[in-house]
C-alpha cells in the first residue's frame, strides 16, 4: 500500500459513507416505520433512486483505492456492475412497457427488470465491502519491525 495519507483517508472515508446510504437507507425507514406504525414497508426500488450517492461514493473510493494500489479490482468492477445494470434495467423496462405502464406489473418482464435491480444492488454492495476493506486497510496501524 503506497498512499495512506490523509486525502486518501477522506476520500475512502467520505466514499464509503456515500455508498452505503442507498443500502442502509430503505432498511433503516422499515424499521422506523415498523416501530413507529408496527406495519412493515421496504421501498426495494429507494437503492436506485439514490444512485448519485452510490456512484459518487464509488468514484471517491476508486480514486482512494487506485492512490493506495489496493482493492482496485473490486471496487472498480463492482461499480461497472452496477452500473451496467441500473442502465440496462431502465432500458428493459423502456422496452417491454413497464417504464410507461403499458405492461402490468408481474411476469417475465418485471421479473427481469427486478433481476437487474437485485444485481445492481449487489454491485453497490461489493464497493461498499471494498471501501470497509479499504479503510480497515488505512487505518489499520503500521507494524513495526522488532530486530532480533
Amino acid at each position: 500500500m503506497e498512499n495512506k495519507g490523509t486525502l486518501t483517508k477522506i476520500l475512502a472515508s467520505a466514499g464509503t459513507v456515500l455508498v452505503w446510504i442507498p443500502i442502509l437507507a430503505p432498511i433503516s425507514f422499515s424499521l422506523i416505520f415498523l416501530v413507529q406504525r408496527q406495519l412493515f414497508r421496504f421501498d426495494y426500488l429507494m437503492p436506485a433512486e439514490l444512485g448519485l450517492f452510490a456512484f459518487g461514493g464509488g468514484i471517491l473510493l476508486l480514486a482512494a483505492a487506485i492512490r493506495t494500489h489496493s482493492h482496485m479490482k473490486l471496487i472498480g468492477w463492482g461499480l461497472v456492475v452496477a452500473f451496467v445494470m441500473i442502465l440496462g434495467g431502465q432500458a428493459l423496462a423502456e422496452v417491454t412497457g413497464l417504464a410507461d405502464g403499458s405492461t402490468e406489473i408481474g411476469g417475465w418482464q418485471w421479473a427481469l427488470v427486478l433481476s437487474s435491480l437485485v444485481i445492481y444492488v449487489l454491485g453497490i454492495v461489493d464497493v461498499g465491502v471494498g471501501g470497509i476493506l479499504l479503510l480497515r486497510d488505512l487505518f489499520k496501524p503500521q507494524q513495526l519491525m522488532q530486530s532480533h
